[in-house]
């Protein structure tokens, strides 16, 4: 009885803050733009809504803390609105997974820590996922997944926020993905865009651009119903460019429809110092991976039927090697 005393002699009851912890890859949306989402939910309950900066996040601790200050009913009814917004997000980003699930060959999604391990619903969804290297499309020869090199385009201004303060956080990026990030400098004073080159194998590759595209969407450099879109450019051996495109363009056109990304190849390009020529994928996330495991599965059937060739004939001289 004292106690209770105490704490109304206190006002104890009337503030206490209610610390919610949210997976960051939920909590741009959460914050909607400009704070929309967030302002919204305070007014509507009468509560103090702060988040913690994103300088704290560590690759072990991938979480945002939410602090929610008012009295307990005001505490109670700010938790039950920003759990509907996180659902929401998340419910989402698990359609979108399991919408191509069975599309992008040879990756293991489940490795990737894009959500929060041990959520609830996460084990089923994510079984359809083959094991990493299990289609041509993604591995060597050796059975090791082959690193490719992909050049993402980001908005200009969005450069200070992949990079973080002092670099922090394409450092923090690059070990979480396990790929080697690094940004290219500005083409010119007035440039729009930004390369970001990234070097890694398959799910490095995914690893790392979804991070991009997610880090783009919680900084609000895309309205909050816009779908973040980039350009991204992969470079194919220029005679294996054909079939990239297919005849009269078929194989392309496949692969648009499938995956809905724009896909180009530019005409008369002047192949670089590697004979390579550029392919131009465009569209978002999951619509770029997509786009790009598939034409990595082209490079690679190319591949192997050049290994076929090159392969000495049962009782037949070997083949006489090709002039430059």
């Amino acid at each position: 009885m004292e106690i209770k005393e105490e704490a109304l002699d206190t006002k104890f009851t009337e503030e206490i803050p209610l610390k919610i912890l949210a997976h960051n890859n939920f909590v741009g949306r959460l914050i909607g733009k400009e704070g929309r989402n967030l302002k919204k939910i305070e007014q509507d309950t009468g509560t103090k809504i702060t988040i913690s900066p994103l300088q704290d996040l560590t690759l072990y601790n991938p979480e945002r803390t939410i602090t929610v200050k008012g009295s307990i009913e005001a505490c109670s009814r700010a938790e039950e609105e920003v759990m509907k917004k996180v659902r929401e997000a998340y419910e989402s980003d698990m359609a979108a997974m399991n919408l191509q699930s069975n599309l992008i060959p040879g990756l293991n999604l489940n490795a990737l820590g894009l959500f929060p391990s041990g959520t609830p619903g996460m084990g089923p969804s994510m079984s359809n996922f083959p094991p990493s290297g299990a289609h041509g499309g993604c591995s060597s020869f050796g059975g090791q997944p082959e690193s490719e090199t992909v050049h993402l385009f980001i908005p200009a201004l969005a450069v200070g926020a992949i990079i973080g303060k002092q670099g922090q956080h394409i450092k923090q990026l690059s070990h979480f993905a396990g790929a080697s990030i690094k940004i290219a400098p500005a083409e010119g004073m007035d440039a729009k865009q930004r390369m970001v080159i990234i070097v890694g194998p398959p799910e490095a590759q995914f690893k790392a651009q979804c991070r991009i595209f997610g880090k783009l969407k919680e900084e609000n450099f895309f309205g909050p119903k816009e779908e973040v879109k980039l350009e991204a450019h992969i470079k194919v051996p220029s005679f294996a460019a054909g079939r990239v495109i297919g005849k009269g363009g078929k194989t392309v056109n496949e692969l648009q429809n499938l995956t809905c990304a724009e896909v180009v190849v530019p005409r008369d390009q002047t192949p670089d110092e590697n004979d390579q020529v550029i392919v131009k994928i465009s569209g978002h996330f999951f619509a770029c991976q997509l786009a790009q495991r598939k034409i990595q599965e082209i490079l690679a059937q190319v591949r192997r039927q050049q290994q076929q060739q090159l392969k000495p004939q049962p009782g037949g001289q070997p083949p006489m090697p090709r002039r430059k």
